[in-house]
C-alpha cells in the first residue's frame, strides 16, 4: 500500500530499541503508525483528516497519546542526540511558539502545568534549546512564554555535556551563569548587555556561528503542529517537538 511518506528500515532500527514492549495482543505495524504520527505533525493536520493509508486515524492518535505519556519520544530524541558524539561548541538560545485558542480554551485542570504564558501580545509558550556546532539539538526544555532565557539555561545547564565553548546572545549575560560555566570548564561566548557598568570580551568572529542555533529553530517550525500549538497537555506538544527534531536532526546520521 502506497503511503505519502514512510520512514525507512534504517530509520526504524535506529527508534526500535526506545519503543515499549509490546504486551498481550501484537501491535499495529509500528513503522505505518509512526509514519502516520510523524506526517500529521510536520503538516498540521487535525488527526482525523490523517491519510487513510497509514490506518485508522484513532490507531494513530491513541498511538501518540499513549507514548507520549510514556516519554517514548522524549527517549528517543535524548537517545540518539547521547549518540551524536562530543561537541566541541554548545549553542543556546531559545523562541516562542504560539499557542492556538484551543490550546488554551479551558481551565486547567490536573497536577501538571500546561506551559502556556502571556506574553508578546498573545499566549505562547517558550522553547528553550541547547546545540552543537552543527546545529543539531542537544537538550530542549517548554517553559511559559514569559520565562526568561536565562532562567530556562537554569534549567538546563546540569545536563549541558562537556565542551569548550557557549555561544549565546545577550539574554544569558548573567554573572552566575558565566560562573557555572567557568566551573564547568566553559568559555562563554556571550554579549554584554548595556547596562553592564564594564562589558566583558567575546570572541565577534566565533560569535557569528550562534545563526546555526536560530536556524535549528527555523527547521523546526516547519512543521505545522510545532509552529502553532494545539496541544493542551505540555508533554503531548513537548512530544511533538522531540519527533519533529528527531526526524530533522538525528535519524538521518
Amino acid at each position: 500500500m502506497d503511503v505519502p511518506f514512510l520512514l525507512s528500515e534504517a530509520q526504524m532500527r535506529r527508534i526500535e530499541p526506545y519503543f515499549p514492549l509490546s504486551h498481550g495482543v501484537p501491535r499495529v505495524d509500528d513503522r505505518r503508525i509512526v509514519s502516520g504520527i510523524i506526517y500529521v505533525i510536520k503538516h498540521g493536520l487535525m488527526w482525523r483528516d490523517a491519510p487513510k493509508e497509514y490506518g485508522p486515524h484513532k490507531t494513530i492518535y491513541n498511538r501518540f497519546i499513549r507514548w507520549s505519556r510514556l516519554g517514548v519520544f522524549n527517549k528517543i530524541f535524548a537517545g540518539l542526540a547521547a549518540k551524536g558524539g562530543k561537541p566541541d561548541q554548545l549553542m543556546i538560545d531559545a523562541t516562542h511558539l504560539k499557542a492556538h485558542r484551543t490550546a488554551a480554551s479551558l481551565l486547567k485542570k490536573g497536577m501538571f502545568p500546561r506551559r502556556i504564558g502571556r506574553t508578546k501580545g498573545g499566549l505562547n509558550s517558550k522553547l528553550h534549546a541547547v546545540c552543537d556546532g552543527k546545529g543539531r539539538p542537544l537538550i530542549m526544555l517548554l517553559s511559559e512564554g514569559e520565562m526568561s532565557d536565562y532562567k530556562g539555561a537554569a534549567l538546563m545547564i546540569d545536563a549541558f555535556p562537556k565542551a569548550k565553548v557557549l555561544l549565546g546572545d545577550k539574554g544569558y549575560d548573567a554573572d552566575w551563569f558565566r560562573a557555572a560555566l567557568a566551573d564547568r570548564k566553559i568559555t562563554a561566548c556571550i554579549p554584554s548587555k548595556g547596562n553592564r557598568k564594564v562589558p566583558i570580551p567575546h570572541d565577534t568572529a566565533l560569535y557569528r556561528q550562534r545563526h546555526k542555533v536560530e536556524n535549528m529553530f527555523g527547521r523546526i517550525k516547519d512543521w505545522r503542529r510545532i509552529h502553532t500549538r494545539y496541544d493542551r497537555c505540555a508533554h503531548t506538544f513537548m512530544s511533538a517537538i522531540c519527533i519533529a527534531a528527531t526526524v530533522i536532526f538525528w535519524i538521518n546520521q
